[in-house]
């Protein structure tokens, strides 16, 4: 982590409701958070606790009803749904709970399709999917579509898609729920890997063990931060990848 570097993402003070008078919800309340280059950061808490509200808001999928979210010192509030996008192509990889896969699209195209989207050329693309793909040991699956693949195989085209490219931000919502532990293990090392390189990242997670690869372990109870600290000690498995 570069701590005096500029924060890749800065949630400021971010208060997320939902509803309406009796069946109002709030989902953040007051969440400031920011993430540093080279940063893997944690979020954990019970189901309900606004995990998943927090990377939607933190990737510009939904709006906060109050405070700030600037991704590279860009406020999203400021920008349009298209600028939105157009960041989200450019500069956030995104690995959604439900995978979120193209059906009619092939693995490698699937995993393409941010950058040929933002204008890239398809052979450049595809050579930038296949290399991602590679990462993470599936580029066997390239010409296969999504209902050739199972869960599993489909939770790592996903995350190949998230991490395509020079992704500056990736936001993974249980990136290992569809997974064996050992294939599990694999993703956890890639995105290690990449933050090691200078991505930021934040990862929602329930397994400690895997909060174990992170720098720090954020804690959200009923929409508020409870709690930061660095992970729990690792596992003799875990202990050689971490800083």
């Amino acid at each position: 982590m570069n701590a005096a570097g500029t924060a890749v993402l800065r949630l400021d003070d971010v208060h997320r409701v939902h509803g309406q008078a009796a069946t109002e919800v709030q989902a953040l309340r007051g969440v400031s958070l920011a993430v540093y280059p080279g940063e893997l950061v944690a979020v954990m808490g019970p189901s309900g606790s606004g995990k998943s509200t927090l990377l939607t808001i933190a990737g510009g999928l939904d709006s906060p009803t109050s405070g700030t979210v600037c991704v590279e010192g860009r406020d999203l509030g400021g920008l349009d749904r298209a600028g939105r996008a157009r960041l989200r192509r450019t500069s956030v990889g995104y690995v959604f709970q439900d995978f979120n896969l193209v059906p009619a699209l092939t693995a490698a195209e699937n995993a393409a399709l941010p950058l040929e989207l933002d204008g890239v050329r398809a052979r450049a693309a595809r050579g930038a999917a296949l290399a991602a793909l590679g990462e993470l040991g599936i580029e066997e699956l390239a010409d296969r579509f999504p209902d050739q693949m199972s869960g599993g195989q489909q939770q790592r085209v996903a995350i190949a898609r998230a991490v395509v490219g020079e992704r500056r931000l990736v936001l993974a919502d249980e990136p290992t729920g569809a997974l064996d532990s050992e294939t599990g293990e694999e993703v956890l090392r890639m995105l290690r890997a990449r933050c090691d390189a200078g991505t930021a990242a934040v990862m929602v997670t329930h397994e400690a063990r895997h909060a174990a690869w992170a720098d720090r372990v954020v804690f959200l109870r009923d929409g508020v931060v409870v709690d930061e600290s660095s992970p729990l000690p690792p596992t003799a498995l875990l202990e050689p990848s971490l800083r």
